[in-house]
């Protein structure tokens, strides 16, 4: 398995962890997604096979971005 963390400065409540988890958990080979709203980290772990133009684009479908 593959995790990695992406700073995401949107997530502001639950309906931003619904909208996050929902779009990434649709993407095939993600095993789970874990919203901190806290420290406004997203962390996706997945089998190797999940691009990073996936997790950026099933971020961009639930309205949200990655920090750079």
């Amino acid at each position: 398995m593959v995790e990695k963390t992406y700073k995401v400065p949107d997530v502001s409540c639950e309906h931003c962890v619904a909208a996050i988890r929902g779009e990434l958990e649709k993407i095939s080979g993600v095993d789970q997604v874990v919203v901190d709203i806290a420290s406004k980290r997203v962390t996706v772990r997945h089998d190797g096979t999940v691009t990073e133009e996936q997790i950026t684009a099933g971020l961009d479908e639930a309205g949200y971005e990655i920090a750079n």
